[in-house]
């Protein structure tokens, strides 16, 4: 006989199955609502890396590697030096035609000796991309030596009619070196260096602040008796930068800015009295024409002449012995009366390209002294070419800061792409770029994938 259910039994089954629907709505939901806190969270995660500033970001890193495997340059850095240095030749040679021909009846040879100079830069360039970054961190201090010796060097030189500047070490039929181009980045090194060894004290004076200065001051005399103002002002901004970035504390370093003045008035009262003569042009640049003034108006007369297109490639008439120095310090008023102003936005905005590449370089870099470094060279040329084109439109007093890729020089032009040379070698060591591409793990947004659910037959 079969046995039958009773109504108890019955009204059980029904209780356990309606017991496991519910467990199994609950499991279902709490899977779904972990999912979306976790596509949730990785989203505030990538959110907040982005939306770090580059000083948070540096503090993160470690110290220093051991080693890392090279990989591929950064290509957009890469051409961005290459079309800035084919424009800067064009416009040397435009800019230094006049000139050349004056002073050797050849209108060709000042853009020749640049071509060389480019072409050996070019060379340190690739040869220094593939040296490893390391070793200026364990040779910094010869670096910082070497550099300071050829400064103090270049002291013992007849100016050659510079006015009485001591800038240059003769070399003979080679012409002649300008070391505090290569002291510009032995301060770089240094300063990167005691970064990475003090970084987790920037914030303090006894090692934020006093390390630096005792391998800076030195340069600075040796520099300031060169007669080389421009360049102690270009050191002590690439060097306050990188120890803000690092960490020092900004009122430590807003507070020694009238030291700073109280300097510039000891120079001024030891004979230096160019300083205050350039202030005075600066403030009234029609002040005096014919004399301390001429070379201000007549850049200004350069650029205004340019109007917005400019007057054309090689048509220039204030390089014709008007502009002095045009293929050199005042090149930018050249590149404005030649290509008018929609030309010389699009330079400065190659420059401003230039700059956020290397910035994002330095950003990925492997450890703190590697993005030290990119931070000095990258922002040295950027305060470069924002401080030349300053003193080409009268925007500030007159300096002899030339205009990096632009500027007809050789110390400059072969330490500038050696400079390049090794950001491009700690390129090969960065981590990639975020990746854009949509992650599976978020989802449209507040759409949910459909969920497949696999049901037993007790529970139809």
């Amino acid at each position: 006989m079969t046995p039958t259910r009773t109504g108890h039994d019955a009204m059980s089954g029904r209780n356990t199955r309606a017991r496991r629907n519910s467990a199994a709505r609950k499991n279902t939901a709490v899977r779904q609502a972990s999912a979306r806190a976790s596509a949730a969270g990785r989203t505030t995660g990538r959110t907040a890396r982005s939306s770090r500033s580059m000083r948070s970001q540096i503090a993160n890193k470690p110290a220093r590697v051991k080693k890392n495997k090279l990989g591929r340059i950064d290509i957009s850095f890469f051409f961005l030096v290459v079309t800035l240095v084919t424009i800067g030749l064009i416009m040397v040679f435009s800019a230094s035609y006049a000139t050349s021909l004056n002073e050797t009846n050849s209108g060709l040879t000042l853009v020749r000796k640049q071509c060389l100079f480019v072409g050996m830069g070019l060379v340190a360039m690739y040869l220094l991309s593939y040296i490893p970054y390391q070793l200026y961190l364990r040779l910094f201090k010869l670096v910082y030596l070497v550099s300071l010796v050829l400064c103090i060097a270049a002291l013992f030189f007849e100016d050659s009619g510079r006015r009485g500047a001591r800038r240059w070490i003769q070399l003979g039929p080679l012409g002649t070196f300008q070391p505090s181009e290569l002291m510009k980045f032995g301060l770089i090194v240094v300063f990167a260096a005691l970064i990475s060894m003090n970084y987790r004290q920037m914030g303090t004076v006894k090692k934020g602040i006093v390390p630096f200065f005792l391998y800076l001051l030195p340069v600075m005399l040796v520099i300031g008796l060169q007669r080389h103002m421009s360049c102690i002002m270009l050191m002590i901004l690439i060097c306050g930068v990188m120890m803000f970035v690092a960490g020092s504390k900004i009122y430590y370093l807003a507070g020694l800015i009238p030291v700073g003045l109280i300097g510039l008035v000891i120079l001024q009262l030891m004979g230096f009295s160019y300083i205050s003569t350039r202030i005075d042009t600066w403030l009234d640049p029609f002040s005096d024409v014919s004399n301390s003034t001429w070379q201000v108006v007549q850049s200004i007369y350069a650029i205004g002449s340019g109007g917005l297109f400019g007057v054309g490639l090689g048509n220039s008439t204030q390089k014709f012995l008007w502009v002095s120095e045009p293929q050199n310090d005042f090149i930018f008023a050249i590149v404005c009366e030649e290509l008018g102003l929609v030309g010389a936005l699009a330079i400065i905005l190659l420059f401003i390209l230039f700059v956020a590449s290397g910035f994002s370089i330095a950003m990925r870099a492997p450890d703190k002294f590697s993005s030290m470094v990119v931070i000095g060279v990258v922002f040295q040329f950027g305060i470069q070419a924002l401080l030349n084109i300053a003193v080409v439109s009268n925007a500030m007093p007159t300096t002899g800061i030339p205009l990096p890729f632009f500027s007809a020089g050789g110390s400059a032009t072969l330490m500038q792409l050696a400079q390049i040379g090794v950001v491009l070698n700690i390129s090969r060591s960065c981590r990639p770029a975020i990746s854009r591409k949509k992650d599976p793990a978020a989802g449209d947004g507040d759409k949910e994938k459909p969920e497949i659910k696999i049901i037993s037959s007790r529970e139809l």
